[in-house]
């Protein structure tokens, strides 16, 4: 089965994200799970741009959560997004960035992490991440569609979270994604090997430096 995935992308301000992510989504869309907790820890009130070559994800789930943290002002904030979990997964060339405006100084600054991309894929084992948006050329191989959530094969729902049993999920024996370009909160995972990473804090506009 092979489908497109297009959204738009929200900005929000600059956060330094540890862990880098990429996320795959079905074309029809995913229903959100009442009272859904994503992430197992309070995301910032900033999300991120991932863009990558392509993405191998075996044991892909997805249902849909909530990431629960604060807004760029500290307030509480709710960020409907669509959980997507892979058993593992090889990433080909991936670019992350983050941005965050300076005010005082009268320009911003762009986070900039690559790698994954001399020959040597990233590998990836328990990956969880919360999506709000995603482009993508995308193929699922032996897929089930309008799985209840608590029914998902493993990794199922991300352990220490909350999410409703009976909700909307689906799931595919393999996940393959390419020219990828997301929008997310926040991302966990078991074990993220990086190989040649490179790091950098560009200085000026954004639209410079953003992975896309």
């Amino acid at each position: 089965m092979e489908s497109q995935v297009r959204g738009g992308t929200r900005w929000k301000r600059f956060a330094v994200v540890m862990v880098p992510s990429v996320a795959a989504t079905a074309a029809i869309g995913v229903a959100l799970a009442q009272g859904a907790l994503a992430a197992s820890f309070s995301v910032s009130g900033q999300s991120f741009k991932v863009r990558a070559d392509k993405l191998v994800g075996q044991n892909f789930v997805q249902y849909g959560g909530v990431a629960e943290g604060v807004d760029p002002k500290g307030n509480k904030a709710m960020h409907p997004v669509a959980v997507s979990g892979f058993k593992t997964a090889q990433i080909t060339n991936m670019c992350q960035s983050v941005v965050t405006p300076l005010p005082l100084l009268g320009t911003s600054v762009t986070l900039v992490l690559k790698a994954g991309d001399k020959g040597t894929q990233i590998e990836a084992e328990n990956l969880y991440l919360d999506v709000e948006s995603l482009d993508a050329d995308a193929e699922f191989k032996n897929i089930d569609i309008g799985v209840a959530a608590g029914s998902l094969k493993a990794p199922g729902i991300q352990p220490g979270t909350k999410a409703d049993p009976n909700g909307f999920g689906q799931q595919s024996d393999v996940a393959t994604l390419k020219n990828v370009k997301q929008t997310a909160w926040a991302t966990t995972a078991g074990t993220f090997k990086l190989p040649d990473l490179n790091l950098r804090l560009k200085v000026g506009d954004p639209q410079k430096y953003e992975c896309f």
